[in-house]
């Protein structure tokens, strides 16, 4: 991608003060994005007397195979099936509003009979491997085990029924005995070699997780540099405040998907955020949910507004992340937007059509993606709609962005 310079905010001349040290970053980026992300954190960092707020800029990362390669929440899911952690509701239907018939009643028929009510499910014992089997079919491929679509209804821009049923599944626990699941799961993943299988139900899953060194030594480094670093991910609150304290991100800058509590447990229903209120379990850190998310949480803004773009300087200067999920709060970044490779369609489209010279583009870190054969159908169906329509993806001047073709891999 062509290189694009970061608008200056400083005279020519302007030098930082001599006691104070500009963050260095590590090699082992792809092309001159080093040298782009090294020219953020000059721009906007501490050292330079002349940058554009006094503020500390704000920088957002999404988690989930942004910082980390793999999935937190589905080694989560996979440590609470193989662990039987995940408790019997009195009915399936209430722990998704998007959850079919079809799907809660192959739940029940798998697993109400190895447990009552409210007490966990054996899913990591041999009788109980058929209703592990449902759950994790369920969650990994949103049908159940015969191909019944398992849930319907919902906005494509503001949740993914199957990420929420996580966090929803989580009920009746503390959230401080979820980060002890999730730290023991953390544990699990990291020592695994790559490429480790493991075993829930009778099928195997991805059994390993890895944070990348570039993006911790980069969360380190704008911190060093003064900004205020946040993650904003779609798997369980609890759980990314465990696995962001690897790249030193403590839990009030951390936001997942939240579930209300009541008598200190977590419920199956999730808290709201703009117009969408708490219950309503519509709106998650999710595409334009993300945007609302942030928004609420980093810069304050409450009520409908927070789902709104917001002036610049009530936005976060730099971003990162690696899927269409990601693609509103990538776009609200004002200096610099990193992008992870993963053949997205939206999120390639925008990212290669780089229209403003905001965006760069990286391979992952660990198993990179090979380069995509046929062109990103940016023209065409690239871009979901709320009811989950393709259509063309669009610049905000609403033209067309031509097919791309996929040039970093």
């Amino acid at each position: 991608m062509a290189a694009a310079t970061l608008t200056a905010a400083a005279p020519a001349q302007a030098t930082a003060h001599p006691a104070c040290a500009t963050p260095e970053l590590a090699a082992g980026w792809y092309g001159d994005n080093r040298a782009r992300l090294q020219q953020l954190i000059d721009q906007y960092g501490r050292c330079n007397p002349y940058r554009p707020s006094r503020d500390k800029p704000v920088a957002v990362f999404d988690w989930d195979n942004t910082v980390v390669k793999n999935d937190v929440g589905d080694a989560t899911m996979f440590w609470l099936l193989r662990n039987g952690k995940i408790r019997r509701p009195a009915d399936w239907k209430t722990t998704s509003r998007y959850l079919t018939p079809a799907a809660a009643q192959a739940l029940a028929t798998a697993c109400d009979p190895l447990a009552l009510p409210g007490t966990p499910l054996p899913t990591g014992t041999p009788e109980g491997a058929a209703c592990a089997d449902e759950v994790a079919a369920v969650y990994g491929t949103s049908a159940t085990r015969t191909g019944a679509t398992a849930f319907a209804g919902w906005d494509r821009r503001t949740i993914e029924p199957a990420y929420a049923w996580l966090t929803q599944l989580l009920q009746g626990w503390t959230p401080g005995q979820v980060r002890a699941f999730a730290a023991a799961a953390r544990t699990e993943n990291l020592a695994a070699p790559i490429g480790t299988k493991q075993q829930v139900g009778t099928t195997t899953a991805t059994g390993w997780v890895r944070y990348y060194d570039q993006q911790r030594d980069l969360i380190k480094n704008l911190q060093a540099a003064g900004f205020d670093v946040w993650i904003s991910s779609a798997s369980p609150q609890p759980v990314v405040e465990v696995w962001a304290r690897g790249v030193g991100v403590t839990a009030d800058h951390v936001i997942g998907i939240r579930n209300t509590t009541r008598d200190g447990k977590l419920t199956t229903h999730l808290q709201g955020c703009g117009s969408v209120a708490d219950g309503a379990d519509s709106m998650i850190t999710y595409v334009d949910g993300k945007r609302c998310w942030i928004n609420k949480e980093v810069f304050g803004v409450r009520g409908a507004a927070a789902e709104k773009v917001q002036p610049a300087a009530r936005r976060q200067v730099f971003a990162a992340g690696d899927s269409d999920t990601d693609v509103t709060f990538l776009r609200d970044a004002t200096a610099l937007r990193l992008v992870l490779n993963r053949n997205k369609n939206e999120l390639m489209c925008r990212a290669y059509d780089n229209s403003d010279g905001k965006w760069i583009v990286n391979p992952m870190f660990i198993e990179p993606k090979k380069q995509k054969t046929t062109p990103y159908p940016c023209s065409t169906t690239g871009y979901t709609g709320h009811d989950g329509t393709p259509a063309p993806v669009r610049r905000a001047d609403t033209s067309v962005i031509p097919d791309q073709t996929d040039t970093v891999f």
